[in-house]
C-alpha cells in the first residue's frame, strides 16, 4: 500500500525511521543513476564520520538519546541509620538529587554519493541527502557548512535533497523562500546561480537533472518514484501507527495541515 501522502512522509522524519530512509535513499540513488552514468563515470557511496559533541537538548530527535546517571534515593530506613551513626538530624540537610544532562561526544556516520570519472577518478558531483546533524546548530553543522563551501569553490557540481522541516535550511544568498522541503542543484559552470527546487507538504516530489561534466547529457532523477519504491520495499505502511506519529512530529504541523492530514488517513 503506498503512502496516504503525495509526496514526503513527514512521518519519516521521525528518529525512528529517518537513518533508515536516509541510507535507503542514498542506495536507490546510486542504483538508477549508475545504468545512466556508466561506462565514462561511477557512482560511489561514501561515508564520513565525524565527533561531535552534543551539547543541544534536543539530541532525542536524532535518535541519540540522553544519558544521565543519577544515584539511587536512599530509604527513610537508610536515612535514619546514617543520621544516627553521625549524629546529623535529617532535618539539617539542605541539598537534594537533580538529574542532570552532560554534553556527551557522538560519532556521526553518514553516507553521500560521489560522481566520479572513471579514468581520471575526479570528483564530477556530489549528492548529499540532508540529516539532523546537518540542520541543527552545533559541530556537525559547522562541518557540513565547511564541506559545502569547498564544493562551491571548486569546480564539482552539488546535489543537496532536504526532506526534514526541522531546524535550519542551508543558506542561499537573497531569497527568503518558505518550505517545508526542498533540492538545491548547483552545476559548477553556472554558480553563483543555482537551482532551488522548494516544496511542502502536500506536494509531489520533483524530478530534476543531476549535472555532469559540460559534454554529457544529464540524467535524470524522479525523487517521487524512487521514493515510493523505498516505501514499498521498507513496508512502512505496516509499521507507521500514522495516528500516533502524527501527534510527535516536530516541528508540529499547522492546524490546517493536520485537518488534511486527518482527513487523507481517513480516506
Amino acid at each position: 500500500m503506498p503512502s496516504p501522502f503525495p509526496g514526503m512522509d513527514p512521518c519519516l522524519e521521525h528518529p525512528d525511521f529517518w537513518p533508515e530512509v536516509h541510507n535507503r535513499l542514498i542506495v536507490a540513488i546510486a542504483d538508477v543513476l549508475t545504468p545512466e552514468v556508466r561506462p565514462k563515470y561511477e557512482v560511489a557511496i561514501e561515508k564520513r564520520v565525524y565527533e561531535v559533541n552534543n551539547t543541544n537538548t534536543d539530541s532525542l530527535l536524532v535518535g541519540i538519546p540522553d544519558v544521565a546517571v543519577k544515584r539511587q534515593s536512599q530509604t527513610s530506613e537508610g536515612l535514619e541509620l546514617e543520621n544516627r551513626q553521625s549524629n546529623t538530624a535529617v532535618a539539617e540537610s539542605k541539598s537534594k538529587e537533580i538529574t542532570v544532562h552532560l554534553p556527551m561526544p557522538e560519532t556521526v556516520r553518514q553516507t553521500y554519493l560521489e560522481v566520479r570519472e572513471m579514468t581520471t577518478r575526479s570528483v564530477v558531483t556530489v549528492i548529499e541527502v540532508l540529516s539532523p546533524v546537518n540542520k541543527r546548530p552545533g559541530e556537525g553543522r559547522e562541518f557540513y557548512l565547511k564541506k559545502r563551501q569547498r564544493v562551491l569553490g571548486s569546480l564539482t557540481n552539488l546535489v543537496e535533497i532536504d526532506l526534514l522541516r526541522g531546524w535550519q535550511p542551508m543558506p542561499i544568498l537573497g531569497e527568503d523562500i518558505q518550505s517545508d522541503y526542498r533540492i538545491l542543484v548547483s552545476d559548477e559552470q553556472h554558480r553563483p546561480r543555482a537551482t532551488l527546487y522548494p516544496f511542502n507538504v502536500r506536494d509531489s516530489l520533483p524530478s530534476f537533472s543531476i549535472p555532469l561534466r559540460s559534454e554529457d547529457g544529464e540524467p535524470m532523477l524522479n525523487l517521487q518514484e524512487l521514493f515510493t519504491t523505498i516505501y514499498n520495499r521498507a513496508g512502512y505502511d505496516y509499521r507507521i501507527n500514522y495516528e500516533n506519529y502524527i501527534t510527535e512530529l516536530t516541528p508540529p504541523l499547522m492546524e490546517s495541515e493536520q485537518s488534511w492530514i486527518r482527513e487523507l488517513l481517513q480516506q
